[in-house]
C-alpha cells in the first residue's frame, strides 16, 4: 500500500467499517457497542466533534481519527478552547504510509477553521509506540501523570 488515497469526513456510511476499527484500538467494548456508540456521536454531532476515515486506493478503510473540542483545562495547554485527539487507529497493514498523519492533519484543519490554535491528546504511560507516533506527529510531550483512586 502506498498511503490513503483520500480522507473522508465520517458518515453513517462508514459505520460498519469505523466500528470494527474502533474496537480494534479499544477492545473493552464489542463491536456492536462502538456501532451504538458511534451512530449516537452521529446523530448528536455537533460543531464540537469530528471523525475521519482513512482510504486506501482499493477504497478499504484503513484508518480513523476522532478529534473533541475541550473547553475545560487541558493539561500542557494555554488556549481554549483546544483540539483533542480523542483517538487514532490504522489498521497494521497501513501503518508507515502516512495515513495517520494525513488522519491527524485533517482533524487539525477542523480545529483550525473553528478557531483553535493548539490540539492535545494523550496516551498511555506505558503506550511508548504512541509516544513515538505522536513525537512523529509533531507532538510535544508536556507533561506526565499518574491518577489514584481510593474508595470510600
Amino acid at each position: 500500500m502506498t498511503g490513503p488515497a483520500r480522507i473522508l469526513r465520517a458518515t453513517t456510511a462508514h459505520v460498519a467499517y469505523w466500528a470494527t476499527m474502533r474496537a480494534a484500538l479499544w477492545p473493552d467494548a464489542s463491536v456492536e457497542d462502538h456501532r451504538e456508540e458511534i451512530v449516537a456521536q452521529l446523530r448528536d454531532q455537533g460543531q464540537d466533534s469530528v471523525a475521519f476515515l482513512a482510504f486506501d486506493a482499493q477504497e478499504q478503510a484503513v484508518g480513523f481519527v476522532e478529534a473533541a473540542l475541550r473547553h475545560d483545562y487541558v493539561n500542557g495547554c494555554d488556549t481554549s478552547p483546544v483540539a483533542f485527539l480523542e483517538g487514532l487507529y490504522v489498521e497494521p497493514a497501513a501503518r508507515r504510509t502516512g495515513a495517520a498523519r494525513a488522519l491527524v492533519d485533517a482533524a487539525v484543519a477542523w480545529g483550525r477553521a473553528l478557531g483553535c490554535t493548539e490540539m492535545a491528546s494523550d496516551a498511555d504511560i506505558a503506550n511508548h509506540v504512541s509516544h513515538l507516533l505522536h513525537a512523529a506527529l509533531g507532538f510535544t510531550e508536556t507533561e506526565r501523570v499518574v491518577y489514584f483512586r481510593k474508595l470510600i
